[in-house]
């Protein structure tokens, strides 16, 4: 199967209307996803396991997220924020449409996750999170990213660089304001916070130069990396360091950081595969 007769593939799904046929070829390719027979060329190797930790949902919302959109979905001028707004309500419109017909849909994200898990212990820029035991349940919202690729990305990468602290995608949904979420659970880290130089030490310990302190913003020519403030990131009692929480992308030249990666959506079939 070709990149073209792949991505041809998806659209049929979608278009069908996610049928039971449909939705079992999702499967399919999910399975050949994880087993990486299916090569997604968006990230390296480690970061397709990224994805892969992140559960089967989130494998199967990248792929409905990474297929193109129509012309006629997209009548803002391109490179404007409005036309970004329309890709990423078309990529919502797609993973929601799957996910209700799977089950892992959440209507009212702000009034039932709070029924069932009690009131909210902690609130950030984008997101909610929730007491789960031994784990966090977090709701993700688009506002740092827009287009449910991206915010999907970060998962991916997230898991790929700090897997002490996956995140594993549980399901969608809106709030009562129509907003798309992405709902999520995570470790739950008990520790000390640790100061800017300390946080420091530690992003250039792992090759990442600090290019902007006001924002907590560190990159290599491949990761931006950035919110790497004292509330995400922990000092375990045993001395471990945990990034519970962080902004973080394929470093494009568009984010102006010294950024190389070109974003793609190819994917190519593993020969070797037995």
């Amino acid at each position: 199967m070709t990149n073209e007769d792949f991505w041809q593939s998806i659209l049929n799904i979608i278009h069908q209307g996610y049928t039971q046929n449909g939705l079992s070829k999702l499967e399919e390719y999910a399975e050949n996803f994880i087993s990486q027979r299916l090569v997604y060329k968006r990230f390296s190797p480690s970061e397709q396991h990224g994805c892969i930790e992140g559960g089967t949902n989130h494998v199967i919302a990248s792929i409905l997220a990474g297929a193109e959109i129509e012309a006629d979905k997209l009548s803002a001028p391109e490179g404007s924020f409005k036309r970004e707004q329309q890709c990423g309500e078309t990529q919502a419109e797609r993973i929601e449409q799957w996910a209700k017909k799977t089950g892992c849909w959440i209507d009212n994200t702000d009034i039932t996750i709070p029924k069932l898990l009690g009131e909210e212990i902690a609130q950030g820029g984008e997101a909610h999170v929730y007491d789960n035991g031994a784990t966090l349940v977090k709701v993700i919202g688009l506002d740092y990213f827009v287009q449910p690729i991206l915010a999907l990305d970060r998962i991916t990468l997230h898991n790929a660089y700090f897997p002490a602290t996956r995140m594993i995608v549980l399901g969608f949904g809106r709030n009562k304001y129509g907003m798309f979420d992405i709902i999520v659970e995570q470790p739950f880290i008990q520790g000390s916070r640790m100061n800017d130089n300390e946080i420091a030490e530690y992003a250039v310990n792992l090759g990442y130069k600090l290019v902007n302190p006001k924002n907590w913003t560190f990159a290599t020519e491949r990761i931006y990396l950035s919110d790497m403030h004292d509330e995400n990131v922990i000092r375990s009692p045993k001395g471990n360091v945990f990034v519970v929480d962080c902004d973080i992308r394929i470093n494009t030249p568009d984010l102006r950081v010294g950024g190389t990666q070109i974003l793609t959506n190819e994917i190519e079939w593993d020969a070797s595969f037995n």
